[in-house]
């Protein structure tokens, strides 16, 4: 019986190591947009706004200047989202306005279950 869990030891201590180097590899989450960051269209989705006063930032974070304000009537072009502290972020352009930015997703109507672009901008 000794000999038997002397083999089953190094296999089984293989297996420990392995487990916290495979989680530890993830696949990382979408990175926050600095200041100034530009997007590609990688959605392709439009909507009209359906939210009234809605700041776009030039970075997904509320330190980043505003470059535009979206208005119920305003047609966006959903360009791709990040995250940032918890929150999802996307990339408007209003073809309204021709301004673009980023806009907190909870900020945006839920159209077909989801706020904001689906597509992430990869940053």
């Amino acid at each position: 019986m000794k000999r038997q869990l002397t083999a089953l030891l190094p296999a089984v201590a293989a297996v420990a190591l392995t487990v916290p180097i495979g989680l530890a590899t993830a696949t990382p989450a979408a990175a926050a947009a600095p200041c100034g960051t530009v997007v590609s269209d990688r959605d392709g989705s439009s909507w009209v706004s359906g939210v009234d006063g809605v700041n776009m930032r030039s970075g997904s974070s509320t330190s980043c200047a505003i470059p535009g304000v979206i208005y119920a009537h305003h047609s966006l072009d959903y360009h791709c989202y990040t995250a940032q502290s918890g929150a999802t972020w996307t990339f408007i352009r209003n073809d309204t306005t021709d301004r673009q930015g980023w806009v907190r997703d909870d900020l945006l109507p839920v159209r077909d279950g989801v706020r904001g672009s689906r597509v992430s901008c990869n940053i």
